[in-house]
């Protein structure tokens, strides 16, 4: 294989995802990225430094993503009507790429400033939208976790097929919706007395 013109990180990266939304990252390799990128394995050392490297690249990439979606999601809204939107957001990016919820359920590394800042990236979407609620910061995170928690789980779960019960997982979906709302304001009421 010859090397291939205008091959660059972001598009090793791209190559990368492919193989993770088509197989799960458990299938990721250099070898399979070089296959689809149609270059010899020692090509892509130009633009990762092992499948380490590839792999915090990834997460980067999904975080990143993460980030910019919720960030849509809850512009021009408020309250109960933006916590439901980044749910929403959040539940709909797992659903159409699956296998990516690894990258977002775990911590960085903290040396790793790239990526500890695309992941406050993502916390501050949240605590912008737990604002409303009157939240100091200690209760904004622990307001956060739990809205992550039940976000992140529901479509983790929801994406491995966890739900195989025959009633209608997005009624389901909306009742944890609600159930988030009415626990945030009952949670603000609380730590208001």
């Amino acid at each position: 294989m010859s090397p291939r013109a205008g091959l660059t990180t972001e598009a090793v990266v791209d190559l990368a995802l492919q193989i993770i939304d088509t197989s799960g990252p458990e299938t990721l390799t250099l070898a399979k990225v070089a296959e689809r990128a149609k270059v010899a394995p020692p090509s892509l050392y130009k633009h990762v430094k092992n499948l380490a490297d590839l792999r915090r690249l990834i997460d980067l990439r999904v975080v990143k993503e993460m980030a910019e979606t919720l960030r849509k999601a809850a512009t021009g809204r408020e309250g109960g009507d933006a916590v439901r939107a980044v749910a929403d957001a959040y539940r709909d990016y797992l659903r159409h790429h699956p296998h990516r919820t690894h990258a977002l359920a775990t911590a960085p590394d903290e040396t790793d400033t790239e990526l500890s800042k695309a992941t406050h990236a993502v916390a501050e979407v949240v605590f912008a939208v737990l604002r409303p609620y009157g939240f100091d910061h200690a209760q904004a995170v622990h307001a956060t976790r739990c809205l992550r928690a039940a976000v992140h789980g529901f479509a983790g779960l929801e994406a491995s097929g966890g739900f195989g019960r025959p009633e209608d997982v997005d009624r389901s979906f909306e009742v944890l919706k609600t159930m988030l709302v009415q626990g945030l304001s009952t949670y603000s009421d609380q730590e208001k007395k």
